[in-house]
């Protein structure tokens, strides 16, 4: 119930504030596992990527947002769990894999980090990792226009968010390389799609 209200509330939020377009959602299987893979530079991304859906969406969310307890709880109650940053959390991966094995939504951001200006980073190693240990799809997220809200007269920017096609890891999750080429195709086509946001 809670979660079912929070996301209506960011919807009407995302719709009438921000004037948000969603392109794509087609591309988002109706039930089994999937993870959502989007570009970071808000902290309203998550929200934003999930609201805009009907699926439930849970997210890894850093371990210092749960100290706390009323916050903790209330994102907790919201599916997201903690991660420690700057180091490999075994927890946190056998988390999400269980989500993806209960055939759940999972949303992950590949960067690792919120990039200041919008510009894209290079992807980490944890969605490539985590789609290769489940077999889960990867549904690469562009995302148009966060990093500008409250910043340097941008306090209402439209937003723009497309969900792209299935992407499936299919190499050998234990070479390195595989994983980070397909880091690498997940964020070629982020781009692609952020270069289509920017025409529409």
């Amino acid at each position: 119930m809670l979660y079912t209200f929070i996301q209506y509330l960011f919807r009407i939020i995302f719709y009438t504030v921000f004037r948000v377009r969603i392109f794509g959602r087609e591309h988002i299987p109706q039930e089994g596992a999937v993870i959502l893979a989007a570009n970071h530079a808000s902290n309203i991304d998550p929200p934003l990527m999930a609201s805009l859906i009907k699926r439930p969406v849970s997210y890894m969310a850093k371990s210092e947002l749960f100290e706390n307890p009323i916050f903790g709880g209330l994102i907790r109650r919201c599916h997201a769990f903690p991660v420690k940053r700057g180091a490999s959390d075994r927890g946190a991966i056998k988390a999400a894999v269980n989500i993806l094995k209960e055939g759940r939504v999972f949303g992950m951001f590949p960067e690792g980090r919120r990039s200041k200006t919008g510009a894209l980073q290079k992807a980490e190693g944890g969605v490539a990792l985590i789609a290769a240990m489940t077999g889960a799809p990867v549904v690469p997220v562009a995302i148009l226009n966060t990093h500008r809200v409250f910043a340097n007269g941008g306090i209402l920017p439209a937003l723009r968010i497309m969900y792209g096609k299935p992407l499936y890891f299919q190499g050998d999750r234990k070479d390195k390389e595989d994983l980070a080429l397909f880091s690498n195709e997940i964020m070629q086509q982020i781009a692609c799609m952020r270069d289509e946001l920017n025409c529409k």
